[in-house]
Formats: C-alpha cells, structure tokens, sequence
C-alpha cells in the first residue's frame, strides 16, 4: 500500500520573522492533509456530519529537524503507526519533507471517534473503518489491544 502524500504552497504569511517556517504551519499542514486523505476515501465532513461523528485528537506532538524555507517544495505525508483494531482509537505520523527527500518534521496524534451529539467517544461506523483500512501502516505498526 503506497503511502498517501500531498504537496503543500508555502505562503508569505507561512514565515516567521526569521523568514522560516512558523512552528504552527507544520501542524495545520499535517490536518489538512488528514482530513484530504479522509476526503478523497470517501469519508467526508458532510457524511461525518449527517452520522454525527469525527475525528478528535488528544496529543499532537511535532518534531522539527530541518528548516523550511520560501521557495522550498513540500509534501505532507501520513502513515498509521498504532490503532485499536476496531480503529476507535489510533497513532498517526505524518512527515514534512523538502524536495522529496529531507525530512523537515514529524507530527504525530493520538486520536479517537467522538459522536456529536452524545459527546462520547465511539467504536467508529464502518465508513471509518474502511477508510482506516486502507491507510498506509508504518513498518513499525502494532495493534494496541
């Protein structure tokens, strides 16, 4: 199963004062390219939505190695590194690489189904599952039940 990577456009507004990347742009990259890898699987917000259900987190942490500069190419990647076979919870890493080839940082969650309603967590819906499924394991990858 190849790995699920997608490019990210630095903005000026991306920079700190130091003309590098803010620390915070690495965790907003490494959501959207989550929630895009989720999108294009077919589990989208709406259909979260309409079942009363999403994902939450709770712990982030990155690891920042290289710098990111303006005119730097960037891709975001993902990989599942630890679940609960029925997926309700889980471990993603996500790497920041520079020309396809520097690792620049690792973001890696913890994160859980939460129903919306109920404001419980949950064994997610088979929609997830699937989608889970399908995600990239990292070569370190161990079920956690």
């Amino acid at each position: 199963m190849s790995i699920f990577s997608m490019p990210v456009q630095i903005r000026w507004s991306d920079l700190d004062p130091n003309f590098h990347l803010r620390h915070a742009v690495y965790y907003d990259w490494a959501a959207m390219c989550r929630i895009t890898y989720l999108q294009e699987k077919g589990l989208t917000p709406a259909l979260m939505q309409k079942m009363n259900f999403g994902p939450i987190i709770f712990r982030e942490e990155a690891i920042f190695r290289k710098e990111v500069c303006y005119n730097d190419l960037i891709s975001v990647n993902l990989q599942l590194i630890k679940a609960r076979r029925d997926y309700s919870r889980w471990t993603i890493r996500q790497e920041i690489i520079r020309n396809n080839e520097i690792r620049c940082a690792i973001v890696t969650i913890d994160g859980a189904w939460l129903n919306v309603i109920d404001r419980k967590l949950i064994i997610p819906p088979v929609e997830a599952i699937h989608v889970y499924e399908l995600m990239s394991l990292n070569e370190n990858f161990q079920w956690t039940d």
